[in-house]
């Protein structure tokens, strides 16, 4: 990766949105030039996909919670498959030390949020759980 595909990922994690001949005329190349270096990033991997930021007025409606839970040995797989069928768990992922998984859930209300943790603490494997609502976004450089 190169200083000019460094900048075009730059740009892109500034407005994902902007056209190739925007991009190009603000990074001052041919639109043929962008369009192969998007086309080699996405290839390579380096670019897996395109997505939006929500701003704080959509952001506001979700209550985020990052819960940590603790599962019986040999359990994992078999929680996994079931943690799949909850649409407000967003991401998991396997983590060393005392739990086994961290969960990020977003949930419309904390009614919704109660019963997504209610449905993790009853799954048959999982052991104990501890939540931690977020509260304040202090940095954010995932876009």
């Amino acid at each position: 990766m190169d200083d000019l595909d460094k900048a075009l990922i730059a740009q892109l994690q500034t407005d994902a949105r902007q056209s190739v001949a925007t991009l190009a005329r603000k990074m001052r190349v041919a639109r043929t030039t962008v369009q192969s270096r998007l086309d080699r990033l996405e290839t390579s991997g380096a670019i897996a996909g395109y997505t939006i930021k929500l701003g704080d007025a959509a952001a506001r409606r979700l209550i985020r919670a990052s819960i940590l839970v603790s599962i019986e040995p040999r359990g994992q797989a078999a929680v996994l498959t079931r943690l799949r069928s909850i649409p407000e768990i967003e991401r998991a992922f396997t983590t060393s030390g005392r739990f086994d998984l961290l969960l990020q859930v977003a949930a419309e209300n904390t009614a919704a949020l109660d019963q997504v943790l209610d449905l993790i603490g009853d799954l048959p494997g999982v052991r104990s759980s501890e939540s931690l609502i977020h509260l304040t976004t202090r940095i954010d450089r995932v876009t």
